[in-house]
């Protein structure tokens, strides 16, 4: 793999970002944040887990563009179930219009063969709440340089109820028992998963992460969320219909996470996404 770029926060090192992973093209290649960890040296991403080893890190992972899978995997099918299909696109590492140690602005293409579908701006900075907990921002802008409109699936909007992932994804590290989920008013996996609330926190053995949306479009998309399958938390973008994209027009989502220490109470959580938001 090339050198990744590494993300510091505090004067520590809490993230490495790999440009151009060396992958199987069925794996969707593409640039993720991983390993991801807290103040205190607790990882909290994973990468290639034996279960779906295609999940990467931390990102942003689309499984139906068009009908192409930026995903990676198989391909969910109506009336067929999950296939095995040569329809695998390549997000591109195209520069960096900013690069500092806590933070950088990079252009990417989403291609599909030869062709490009999509370029993408994506911003992603790190920043210190206190001495426990920091703040991941994650901004992408998806523009549509296809020539015809592009329309955004899932396996839910493809005929498999409940499995809308696609968009900023996060995979966490896998532990002898699954992690708590909570939101500001419900508890558990089952009550936060398709919820659009304003954030929702996975708690492992010890560290926590606090998935927030920043702008009123990114609140609007429910959370995909697993436990007990495996731990990993995204904002959908195609939950129960695809998003469509004109030719030449954009799709912009903010996802902010706090990555702490310790497990945290529900109030401590938020309090902890007011600043990182408001920050």
């Amino acid at each position: 793999m090339n050198a990744p770029t590494v993300l510091r926060c505090g004067g520590r090192t809490v993230a490495r970002y790999v440009l151009r992973p060396e992958l199987a093209p069925d794996h969707s290649p593409r640039p993720y944040l991983h390993p991801v960890s807290t103040l205190g040296g607790v990882p909290v991403t994973e990468e290639l887990p034996e279960d779906h080893p295609h999940h990467l890190g931390a990102g942003v992972a689309v499984p139906d563009v068009a009908g192409f899978n930026f995903w990676g995997g198989r391909t969910f099918v109506r009336g067929q179930g999950p296939t095995a299909l040569d329809n695998h696109g390549v997000q591109r590492h195209e520069g960096f219009k900013l690069r500092d140690p806590d933070g950088f602005l990079e252009e990417l293409s989403w291609v599909a063969g030869e062709r490009v579908l999509l370029r993408e701006h994506r911003t992603v900075s790190a920043t210190p709440l206190d001495d426990t907990a920091w703040a991941l921002d994650l901004t992408f802008s998806l523009t549509n340089t296809s020539g015809a409109e592009l329309s955004f699936g899932s396996p839910a909007t493809n005929g498999r109820p409940g499995a809308a992932y696609g968009g900023f994804f996060w995979r966490a590290p896998l532990e002898s028992a699954p992690p708590d989920v909570f939101g500001a008013d419900a508890e558990g996996e089952r009550a936060v998963h398709g919820a659009r609330a304003d954030w929702v926190a996975l708690a492992g053995r010890n560290w926590t992460l606090v998935f927030a949306g920043a702008t009123e479009e990114t609140r609007r998309d429910p959370w995909f969320v697993r436990a007990a399958e495996y731990p990993g938390v995204g904002s959908s973008l195609a939950f129960d219909e695809r998003p469509v994209v004109t030719a030449g027009g954009s799709l912009v989502r903010r996802v902010v996470t706090v990555v702490a220490d310790g497990r945290l109470d529900r109030d401590t959580a938020a309090a902890l996404v007011r600043k990182a938001v408001t920050t």
